[in-house]
């Protein structure tokens, strides 16, 4: 199929979408008569037994394909690599937007300016022709130290066309140089503000042989240190070199290695998930057999490109000739972006649905009256309409939601949600509200990303829905935590994965990739998973991270933590117990302006946020909400918080109390704020001390 091709089937495409398979509802038997294997469908997922001998039927596939699992597109079966995947993309869309930026050459910001596919095909030569001339060698690491930014796409794009791997550096000193020293880098992208980190342990990184600046000035540049070995050239500088000395492409095979992505977890030093071409084309693959993108469509980049999520999105988009604006580099500013690009897709994290949950409910309270009232009867028509599986009324939108709507820019159609759980509460709140198919995922780097979605066109929340048609799943009993896959009703258990997503190993780590792929094939994720009906998966715990209290009940603090980020005066909460004391404590890094209005409210004076902090009747009154939001959630008594110290610093990765995909590292907690842990558990014992005895 030549190009001109491509470009008619992608418009038609476009402007006659082919109708989406029928949602699956009634239970039936699928066969293979040339396999002779059987699937039995249960709505979205199929069950298949895990091996014929056994007979035992707990291997959930996607419905979509239950038999074969995908690891191509359906309509282009020769796209075998991320090469193959933007060469396509780049004849098919040759002359569409492609990649946006606000920040202008002067820093000023301004409008959208946009690089067609065309032309970041022609810069992706010129930057992989340019490390040809400085003798980069193939299969050469290439780490990139910087936020999202059209040349960060550009320069993956070029790894991927010339045979590098693209290795993403996090934003923290001791992750940066242990990452270039262990996956031995041999030439970083950064920025002016990284260079000088970079610069002043450069002697510690000796396979370092050359740093490109993007956005860097020719005469601003510091010399190369001579003992060090290594150049240092700005990227239009390399963009030149390489476009007047253009390289062929020396494409990857399918099983070459695409990226070294590298985890930060909550201990520890960071892990190296190697990730072939193929485990990001059978991931995209298989979620783009239910939800569709069109050139149409306009994505917003502000998640990190260093992390899995956003990574793959991207892939996703460009597949079918997608816009991606990307965001000033500033997430104070992300709603003026939002605003001016008008995105028709949104991706985000629990963490900003909760804050966008949080702001609207709270205008609403405030607006009281008539404009309060009107809120809830419109929330409530459309509620009730979308339960009942009809069409909600339009007026609704006019008068209350195009409102909220504008906020995201007025266009979204589709939203997603990953990295950790979503409050049902907030999930319902985003479908009535913004309309359009709002979608929560569960994935991990080791996946390549998505292990499951949510279908579009269910109407059901609390889960995360059935597998990517790429993997298949399972649950494997954990019997110290009493879960297993005979459990009733619903099958309970550590959820697995197997297929052409899982990742190749831990980079220089064999001992650590046999503890989570075991010799079946199956990846270990540590996550407990229970089957809903119709095929569904819910996220019900953490298999580690748990902790015993002293009267034997076991703590997933993370499921906790998730419940309270509802509360208003929450920005972020650590959850604390062990195994001397029986309940738990927490520390709560606070919303400042939430507190404030809080305080006026009640007439209470403060010189600044960190004496409102610790004011007795602030901590009162955050526990008291935090109490309420845990009985909306049915904690369990031993789950409930019972002390609580705020904080006005945020958990950063500044400060060492966050990973880079905005976990909390437990240890670090642990240790960074022993003394208010210790002071929480004595106040415990002195009122229980103090309380008169029977």
């Amino acid at each position: 199929m030549d190009a001109t091709e491509r470009r008619l089937r992608a418009v038609s495409a476009h402007l006659q979408p082919q109708a989406t398979a029928a949602r699956r509802t009634s239970d039936s038997l699928a066969a293979n008569p040339t396999a002779g294997e059987y699937a039995h469908v249960l709505g979205y997922s199929a069950v298949l037994p895990e091996k014929l001998q056994t007979g035992k039927w707990n291997v959930y596939r996607s419905a979509h394909s239950p038999i074969t699992l995908i690891d191509r597109f359906s309509d282009y079966p020769d796209i075998g690599t991320l090469h193959d995947n933007f060469v396509n993309a780049v004849e098919t869309f040759r002359d569409c937007r492609y990649l946006g930026t606000r920040v202008h050459a002067d820093g000023t910001i301004g409008d959208y300016k946009w690089m067609t596919y065309g032309e970041a095909g022609t810069s992706r030569t010129a930057i992989g022709s340019g490390l040809i001339c400085h003798g980069i060698p193939k299969g050469a690491r290439v780490g990139l130290y910087f936020i999202n930014r059209p040349e960060w796409t550009i320069v993956d794009n070029a790894c991927s066309a010339y045979s590098y791997v693209s290795v993403p550096l996090y934003d923290t000193l001791d992750a940066v140089q242990f990452i270039v020293n262990h996956a031995s880098v041999e030439a970083i992208f950064c920025v002016p503000e990284t260079l000088s980190t970079l610069l002043s342990f450069i002697t510690q990184m000796p396979c370092v042989r050359l740093i490109v600046v993007v956005g860097g000035i020719e005469e601003n540049m510091p010399s190369s240190p001579a003992a060090a070995g290594m150049e240092i050239i700005t990227y239009s500088m390399l963009h030149r070199q390489g476009h007047m000395s253009p390289q062929p492409f020396r494409p990857p095979k399918p099983e070459d290695v695409a990226t070294i992505c590298y985890t930060s977890g909550t201990t520890g030093t960071p892990k190296g998930a190697v990730l072939s071409h193929a485990n990001f084309i059978a991931n995209v693959a298989g979620q783009d057999l239910g939800v569709k993108f069109y050139p149409s469509d306009v994505y917003i980049s502000y998640l990190p490109l260093a992390h899995i999520y956003e990574r793959t999105n991207q892939i996703w988009l460009v597949h079918r000739g997608a816009a991606v604006g990307f965001y000033q580099g500033d997430n104070l500013k992300l709603m003026d972006d939002l605003n001016t690009l008008k995105p028709t897709v949104f991706a985000s994290v629990p963490r900003l649905y909760n804050k966008i949950y949080a702001a609207i409910t709270n205008a609403v309270k405030e607006s009281g009256g008539l404009k309060e009232r009107l809120f809830h009867a419109a929330y409530d028509a459309k509620r009730q309409a979308i339960i009942n599986g009809r069409n909600p009324s339009p007026v609704w939108d006019k008068l209350v939601f195009n409102k909220i709507k504008a906020r995201l820019g007025g266009r979204v159609r589709v939203m997603s949600s990953g990295a950790s759980p979503l409050s049902p509460d907030v999930m319902e709140f985003l479908r009535i509200c913004f309309g359009g198919d709002i979608l929560e995922g569960y994935g991990m780097t080791e996946t390549s990303c998505v292990i499951t979605l949510m279908d579009v066109g269910d109407i059901s929340i609390g889960h995360v829905g059935s597998p990517n048609p790429a993997c298949e799943v399972k649950l494997v009993d954990v019997p110290e935590m009493n879960y297993t896959s005979e459990d009733q009703p619903y099958p309970r258990g550590e959820i697995c994965a197997r297929g052409p997503i899982i990742f190749q190993g831990y980079y220089k780590d064999e001992v650590q990739t046999r503890e989570v792929i075991d010799e079946d094939g199956w990846l270990h994720t540590g996550d407990i998973g229970l089957w809903l009906p119709g095929g569904r998966l819910k996220i019900i715990d953490r298999k580690k991270n748990i902790f015993k209290l002293a009267q034997g009940e076991y703590i997933a603090p993370e499921k906790i933590e998730n419940v309270y980020a509802k509360c208003k005066f929450i920005a972020q909460c650590f959850v604390y117990g062990d195994s001397f004391n029986s309940c738990l404590v927490a520390v709560v890094a606070v919303e400042p302006e939430v507190l404030k209005s809080w305080a006026a409210l009640e007439g209470i004076q403060y010189e600044d946020l960190r004496q409102l902090c610790s004011d007795p009747r602030a901590r009162a009154a955050v526990l008291a909400d935090m109490d309420s939001i845990g009985k909306e959630a049915q904690l369990r008594g031993f789950e409930f918080v019972k002390a609580v110290t705020l904080v006005a610093e945020p958990f950063t990765l500044e400060n060492g109390l966050l990973t880079p995909t905005f976990k909390v590292k437990r240890p670090q907690a642990k240790a960074y704020f022993a003394k208010e842990i210790t002071d929480m558990y004595a106040q415990l014992l002195d009122a229980e001390s103090a309380k008169p005895k029977l």
